[in-house]
């Protein structure tokens, strides 16, 4: 009896978390960003990395909420953390322009080939925007700040 009671307590958190999403989802697609950051905001809290890079991209456009470069950097971190390859690039470009952190080419530059390997088409561009801008030894340093990641998060 307890086990059908444990199963029906998943099922209805991960019901209530579909729903947020797909609330969030909606509301975003209509221009509604309030309600997609109200309805993504719980699960991003919660540890969602899809939702906290969403909340990264809400800050960093000021999309129903005032343009915020520290938030958008602390939700891109969050989520950049768990391996998410949208976070990574926009986590990259904030390090490449300054925007919520310091302007550190190596760090950017680190984030973003960790976003190429994860797949991020634009990833390629920035890094060969950024590369131009550094030197070698820059170069070499953030590929082994990137590989050092890698091990460490298993990835």
């Amino acid at each position: 009896m307890g086990y059908v009671a444990d199963e029906l307590v998943v099922a209805g958190t991960l019901g209530s978390a579909w729903a947020n999403w797909d609330d969030g989802t909606a509301a975003y697609a209509a221009g509604d960003y309030r309600t997609a950051y109200r309805k993504w905001f719980p699960l991003a809290d919660r540890g969602d990395a899809k939702a906290q890079y969403n909340l990264g991209v809400i800050h960093a456009n000021g999309k129903g909420v005032p343009r915020n470069y520290d938030a958008a950097v602390k939700w891109y971190r969050k989520a950049a953390e768990f391996g998410h390859a949208g976070a990574q690039f926009g986590l990259g470009s904030c390090y490449f322009l300054g925007r919520g952190v310091p302007e550190n080419h190596v760090t950017a530059y680190m984030w973003l080939l960790l976003a190429k390997s994860g797949g991020h088409k634009k990833a390629v561009k920035g890094l060969d925007i950024i590369e131009h801008k550094m030197s070698n030894v820059q170069v070499s340093e953030a590929k082994t700040l990137a590989t050092a990641w890698r091990e460490e998060h298993n990835s």
